[in-house]
């Protein structure tokens, strides 16, 4: 979604609507991958037939009805809210989002944090205490005002062992099970489809989208992918602002093979 479909002022192409009425009228499952929730994802989408991979792969939805969820432990989510609330008291600007199956879940309030965070959570509840939160957590997304790289990132590898530590955009970091992933998710969907790699294409342009795009023999990286997603793929879509993934869809559908359309760079 981020980085691949949507452009960067978060808008879906209008040629998408007609391009995704002829792939389901083919048979194509399509499958909106993100790190944002499942509840955004339905709203953006406005369609329960669709296969939604949400929460960096944490939760995955087919037919309006649950297919994986993948939970992170509920003490070690509290253990990473605390590890952040430290790196507050001590300066640093990160804030946090717990991610619940029914609801996301923050304690910071102030406009300037929750500006970045609305529009990944359309189900979002302000609590005085994340720890005191009972749900079953789907991830812990810290927000870093600055290179998440640099701040975040390198603050959360303390639980690498322990858990699956992703940057999963500029200024964004994820916990997760280990076992979480969009490649899980995917593989996940392929079984239950019955169809393997060679019959999915993927579209991705950063690290959280490294296993999904394995997954997938036709993988695509955006042409504004991190260099290291561009390495991993197989062929390089136009931008997302240039309609990327639309315009590689519409001349798949059009094509023999995925890999003949013209956008397509091997």
């Amino acid at each position: 979604m981020d980085g691949s479909l949507l452009d960067d002022r978060k808008r879906l192409p209008d040629a998408f609507w007609p391009v995704l009425d002829r792939l389901l009228d083919r048979g194509v499952v399509v499958c909106p991958a993100s790190g944002r929730q499942y509840a955004t994802l339905r709203h953006q989408m406005g369609r329960d037939d669709l296969t939604y991979v949400a929460e960096n792969g944490s939760l995955v939805v087919h037919d309006g009805r649950t297919l994986a969820v993948t939970p992170l432990a509920l003490e070690l989510a509290r253990e990473v809210v605390r590890t952040v609330r430290d790196a507050v008291d001590g300066g640093a600007e990160h804030g946090t989002v717990l991610c619940g199956e029914s609801s996301a879940y923050v304690e910071r309030a102030d406009r300037a944090f929750l500006e970045h965070v609305e529009p990944y959570y359309r189900r979002l509840t302000v609590v005085e205490d994340l720890t005191a939160v009972r749900d079953t957590v789907l991830k812990v997304a810290v927000y870093d005002f600055g290179p998440a790289q640099d701040g975040a990132g390198p603050l959360l590898s303390a639980y690498d062992e322990q858990a699956r530590v992703l940057v999963s955009g500029e200024h964004w970091v994820d916990v997760m099970d280990t076992a979480a992933d969009k490649g899980t998710a995917l593989r996940a969907v392929q079984q239950g489809l019955g169809i393997g790699p060679e019959q999915t294409m993927a579209f991705g342009d950063y690290f959280n989208d490294v296993g999904m795009l394995a997954a997938a023999h036709w993988s695509f990286a955006m042409a504004n992918a991190h260099p290291e997603v561009v390495a991993g793929a197989r062929f390089v879509a136009p931008s997302n602002n240039d309609a990327g993934v639309v315009r590689t869809l519409a001349a798949a559908l059009a094509a023999e093979r995925p890999g003949d359309t013209p956008d397509a760079v091997g």
